[in-house]
């Protein structure tokens, strides 16, 4: 779900420097930005508390954990039970990320798996979910550009 809070000028700048050195010290950023330390804590805890900012989890390779086999599957589901299956895919712990979607499918289901035969058996327990009606995987060859925000904090910071 979206913010509501808007990031404006000083907030990209802090945002920069954090997508530079994610393990920046607030002191450092204080420094790099030429704020003062308060202004950057209560912006970054304002940014928090907006939900604008996301966990470290999202920058551990799946790989590294044992699962180098990344695939979308696109599902389609019974609309009354879309809640159901929402439950289910987050109880399937090779499930990184869903997005619903209007289209050709319902849902797009980010998935990580061992080898190819993993992959099966998840896409196959993906289609046990009561509610799911049909599904379509696509194995990930390649990552051409990878998750960045960078170019639209470069925008907001000018």
């Amino acid at each position: 779900m979206p913010s509501e809070h808007r990031a404006d000028r000083i907030d990209a700048k802090i945002l920069t420097v954090l997508a530079d050195d994610p393990r920046a010290t607030v002191m450092a950023v204080a420094e790099r930005t030429g704020l003062s330390r308060n202004t950057v804590q209560a912006r970054l805890s304002k940014l928090d508390a907006a939900g604008a900012l996301h966990s470290f989890e999202r920058r551990v390779d799946p790989a590294v954990l044992g699962y180098p086999l990344q695939a979308y599957v696109l599902t389609n589901v019974t609309q009354r039970k879309l809640d159901q299956v929402g439950a289910a895919l987050e109880a399937i712990p090779e499930v990184l990320q869903v997005h619903g979607l209007t289209g050709v499918a319902d849902l797009l289901v980010h998935v990580a798996a061992k080898d190819a035969d993993d992959l099966y058996r998840i896409a196959g327990d993906i289609l046990d979910i009561k509610g799911v009606k049909r599904t379509t995987t696509a194995l990930v060859m390649r990552e051409m550009v990878d998750f960045r925000v960078r170019p639209l904090l470069d925008a907001l910071a000018e």
